[in-house]
């Protein structure tokens, strides 16, 4: 019996991964412009990170989390999600004492959740994301937010739609929560059993349940921007205009609150609104996390980031028919017409690889015309004809496959010469 893929992963084979290297260039190119740094985590961290730093009411904890121990012992888990393990790797390398302060990070890096899978939506996935460390400015909100957004503007998409939300400081969340239970605890018992068991521990948890969204005490439950004291109010406002300021839209969402326990202050999602896109139409998600690194050990230290799968970026990009300016054209693809001038052939494809061009050669014995073949699928800008005859006159045919122009020139000087032929 042939062994099959798992569940919920795929291949990227030759022809797709292009896009991918494509999307990973653009998101590296625009965290440059924004300074951010690269940081590269374990892909397994002690499960107790993420019970203290995703939060042990949350969906992913509770059901999505591939866990295991090892040889030792010890409890693991593939990581599900970036923050927790950029704010660990914060805390433990001491990068609060750099001087250059905020410290600012990106990542691209594989995750893994238990989760039924769907289109764009995969147990194995690959998430670029940024994390901003040191700074409680809500400038710095928008900053994260804008990145994100011009990522995918970048990328050639024009439905989407930015939602932002306030959770509110401490203050405000605790006199939001004591209205939430209020609410939902004399009908608690229509809901599902996760939501009555968050109902005490983190009722906000209830807005975000996907089993009873239509319930009508969803759509009349008190919203978190009622309960926002003064300060927070304020955090929002300056937010909303920063956005403004640098021509970001927006759209403000009372009853989006993420699904990770460490969100505080601004939430907000990133949507696709193309036509056929799915019912899912998330593309990003993040917010602040004002006290995770506290929670981790370390000093008190401000944070927002955001989270973005690259396969949801794809599957946008397919539903809008944004076709990437991607190359696959080869440079010179090399024809030999007999034993001898097949053996030289060897050294010139080299030559050609050594000089920073793209160059390939017939491995098949295949005949002239198939040869001529394998170019035009390659898409060679270059096809050189050798052959037994022009070995012994030590010339090369060189032919320009988008004008027919062919030009002799010597085997000496081939590699100058070819450089010529691409001015």
């Amino acid at each position: 019996m042939s062994i099959q893929i798992p569940r919920g992963t795929q291949d990227i084979l030759p022809g797709q991964v292009e896009i991918w290297q494509y999307i990973e260039n653009k998101a590296r190119d625009i965290s440059r412009r924004y300074q951010y740094s690269e940081i590269r985590t374990p892909l397994f961290e002690h499960t107790e990170l993420f019970l203290r730093g995703v939060g042990d009411t949350t969906d992913i904890v509770q059901k999505e989390m591939y866990t295991f121990q090892d040889r030792g012992g010890r409890d693991l888990t593939l990581r599900p999600e970036g923050t927790a393990g950029v704010v660990r790797s914060y805390v433990e390398n001491k990068m609060f004492g750099l001087p250059n302060q905020p410290v600012k990070l990106f990542y691209i890096s594989q995750m893994f959740r238990y989760e039924r899978p769907q289109a764009g939506r995969y147990r194995q996935f690959v998430q670029f994301g940024v994390e901003a460390l040191g700074s409680s400015d809500p400038a710095m909100d928008a900053e994260v937010i804008s990145l994100a957004m011009n990522l995918y503007k970048e990328m050639g998409l024009k439905s989407i739609k930015l939602v932002i939300n306030s959770l509110g400081d401490k203050e405000s969340r605790l006199s939001h929560r004591e209205a939430l239970i209020d609410h939902f605890s004399p009908r608690i018992g229509e809901f599902c059993s996760d939501c009555q068991s968050r109902l005490e521990k983190n009722p906000m948890r209830i807005l975000d349940c996907k089993k009873d969204r239509d319930h009508e005490l969803m759509k009349t439950a008190p919203s978190i921007l009622e309960y926002l004291n003064d300060e927070s109010a304020a955090y929002f406002e300056k937010l909303k205009k920063y956005l403004t300021d640098i021509g970001v839209e927006y759209t403000v969402d009372s009853g989006l609150v993420r699904g990770l326990d460490y969100y505080n202050h601004t939430a907000f999602e990133i949507m696709s609104e193309a036509e056929g896109f799915g019912a899912i139409t998330t593309l990003c998600g993040g917010g602040r996390y004002n006290g995770l690194v506290e929670d981790l050990g370390g000093p008190e230290t401000p944070g927002i980031g955001f989270g973005m799968s690259i396969e949801r970026l794809i599957s946008a990009l397919a539903a809008e028919n944004v076709e990437l300016p991607i190359s696959r054209s080869l440079d010179c693809y090399f024809v030999a017409l007999g034993e001898e001038a097949k053996d030289y052939t060897v050294k010139l494809v080299q030559s050609l690889r050594d000089a920073g061009f793209s160059a390939d050669r017939d491995y098949q014995d295949r005949k002239v015309k198939a040869q001529f073949k394998a170019a035009d699928r390659l898409n060679s800008t270059f096809v050189a004809v050798l052959g037994d005859d022009e070995l012994k006159e030590n010339k090369i045919s060189v032919k320009n496959m988008e004008t027919g122009e062919q030009t002799a020139v010597g085997l000496d000087t081939f590699v100058q010469e070819f450089k010529r032929l691409q001015e």
